[in-house]
């Protein structure tokens, strides 16, 4: 498999070959919507909750007699039937959302979805990404003059100058090979890959 190399300009100067074990793949769309689903579901807090019968506030007094009011039966004003009441079944705090993924099905899912990307032309090589001082503007300047605005970069090291340069940056993210995800795969438009990072993902996910 052949991937585009690009210069500072943002154009293609050359093709570069990738090991097929991680970017010449079959696309599995099922196999790739379970990693994602499963990524997006596991970064979830349990943030919300309800409260039951038990929990509302009310009185345990009986609301009105049991017979001749041609009403329903109703015994409390914390019964989920009631405005005010209680939920039957509540969200809670300790609620668990994770899903599970084997780790053979997570790197099959992301060299699937590595794949795809470099089939589509999304995926391209640089041979480095570097910055002199943690300027915004300096690396700003240098994805504008790429013309790239959607674009998610992995480099084989993250120093503290570019960590501070691309962290504010709308629409780049700069991270290592150990934190790229499935999601951020989808989501951003293009995928910029160091030669050494490309190492590094071979060990990964092939």
């Amino acid at each position: 498999m052949q991937v585009e190399l690009l210069n500072d300009q943002g154009l293609s100067s050359s093709k570069v070959d990738v090991p097929d074990t991680v970017f010449g793949r079959e696309y599995n769309e099922s196999l790739v919507h379970q990693v994602v689903v499963a990524f997006q579901a596991n970064a979830r807090q349990g943030t919300r909750a309800q409260k039951d019968r038990e929990q509302v506030r009310h009185s345990t007094k009986k609301p009105f007699k049991q017979k001749g009011t041609g009403r329903a039966r109703a015994g409390m004003t914390s019964s989920p039937l009631w405005r005010g009441g209680g939920r039957i079944f509540p969200n809670m705090p300790d609620e668990n959302f994770t899903h599970k993924i084997n780790k053979k099905m997570y790197r099959a899912g992301m060299a699937s979805l590595f794949s795809q990307l470099a089939r589509e032309g999304r995926l391209a090589v640089v041979d480095s990404l570097t910055v002199d001082s943690p300027k915004t503007k300096v690396l700003a300047d240098k994805f504008k003059a790429m013309n790239l605005k959607s674009v998610l970069v992995i480099a084989d090291e993250v120093d503290e100058n570019l960590y501070l340069a691309s962290r504010n940056l709308v629409g780049i993210q700069v991270v290592e090979p150990r934190y790229a995800d499935p999601l951020s795969l989808v989501h951003y438009k293009k995928v910029l890959v160091t030669k050494a990072a490309m190492d590094q993902l071979k060990e990964m996910f092939a």
